[in-house]
């Protein structure tokens, strides 16, 4: 089997939501998997001595303009949220949990999540939130309450984060293809070409 695509994602990424869209359809049409990892941007910014994007002169603006002329460049559907960016903890320990029992069903979670912000405009920053999004899908809401607000899962986001910073990354959607680190919605074509025809 060739070597899977690391996909890494904040749930507030906007960028990250229209990656977590067509990332698995890219990989499955060049016979790849995709191995999902929720970072905390927060972490990358404080790293790197950033700011979130709201609050960077000029460029916040674009983005979130670029962000809909992007969405609506794929096919997708995007609302700007009216509390942007937020704290996604919730969402990252929710999805880990998840993921260690049923890849399909968590993938399945972050795609809810991710639309229920960027598309309905829910805040999913709060714990209530996901569960109720997590038990719209048939996840067992008291198992994952109890789950995401224990020591130990925290402990593993931190650690995935960890493991994040030291291979690189430092934004959402932040993928890795064979040790070649590409940053952005917007690489997708040049992945695409990395896997139908090699390294160039």
């Amino acid at each position: 089997m060739p070597a899977p695509i690391d996909f890494y994602f904040d749930f507030s990424s906007p960028y990250g939501y229209l990656a977590a869209e067509v990332i698995d359809t890219i990989a499955s049409k060049h016979g790849r998997a995709v191995i999902w990892h929720p970072i905390l941007l927060g972490a990358a910014f404080k790293a790197m001595g950033a700011v979130p994007l709201p609050n960077v002169p000029l460029k916040g603006e674009y983005v979130l303009r670029d962000v809909a002329r992007s969405a609506r460049f794929l096919g997708l559907p995007f609302k700007r949220p009216t509390h942007f960016p937020i704290p996604t903890q919730n969402a990252a320990r929710a999805f880990l949990w998840l993921n260690d029992r049923n890849t399909t069903k968590a993938r399945e979670l972050a795609r809810a999540l991710y639309r229920a912000y960027f598309v309905e405009d829910i805040n999913i920053s709060e714990a209530d939130t996901v569960l109720d999004i997590a038990a719209g899908l048939g996840i067992a809401r008291v198992e994952l309450s109890d789950a995401i607000s224990t020591g130990a899962i925290k402990e593993r986001l931190k650690a995935e984060v960890d493991v994040a910073l030291a291979r690189g990354v430092f934004g959402s959607p932040f993928f890795i293809v064979e040790g070649e680190p590409f940053w952005g919605v917007d690489r997708l074509p040049q992945i695409e070409k990395w896997l139908s025809e090699g390294a160039f």
